[in-house]
């Protein structure tokens, strides 16, 4: 796995309801959870680890290797479980279909690409599902779509499989 998809971002309110998990479970108020805590807090998930399991997890979050999970280590651990936003395709597969639809090769899907690119693919549109399509990847409003846009649209829900 490449380093961008280790720096995950929780929004505040998912941070304050792991802290309050993470307090609830962290019976001696220390800051940390024990492997005993662990446990307790992954079974009030209905998860069930089994002894290697929960030492796997315990190896894998604790970052200092001081056996205990402090709570940046078990926001560290959860985070990629919380967030939808994973994408189904690696950076190259999406640079790929990007390039399939950016025909001039500058670094940008114009609309006149992208009704090209669909009718091409036997998914001829209409000029409002061209607008629409346009608009809702088109995040700083400059008409075209860049490669960032385009991944966001693709891997976020917002598309509803319009583009695949």
């Amino acid at each position: 796995m490449n380093k961008k998809q280790h720096q995950v971002k929780l929004d505040d309110e998912q941070i304050s309801e792991l802290r309050e998990i993470f307090r609830s479970f962290d019976r001696n108020n220390d800051g940390t959870l024990t492997q005993l805590e662990l446990n307790s807090l992954l079974r009030s998930l209905g998860l069930k680890p089994s002894a290697e399991q929960l030492e796997g997890f315990i190896q894998r979050a604790d970052t200092n290797n001081n056996g205990l999970i402090e709570f940046s280590e078990f926001v560290a651990l959860v985070a990629p479980e919380l967030l939808p936003a994973k994408s189904p395709y690696t950076e190259e597969q999406l640079r790929q279909l990007f390039r399939m639809f950016d025909r001039d090769g500058n670094g940008f899907i114009t609309a006149a690409e992208l009704a090209h690119s669909m009718a091409k693919l036997g998914h001829a549109l209409t000029a409002e599902e061209l607008t629409g399509m346009i608009k809702e990847a088109d995040m700083d409003g400059d008409g075209m779509i860049s490669f960032q846009e385009f991944a966001q649209a693709i891997t976020s829900a917002a598309f509803d499989n319009s583009w695949v």
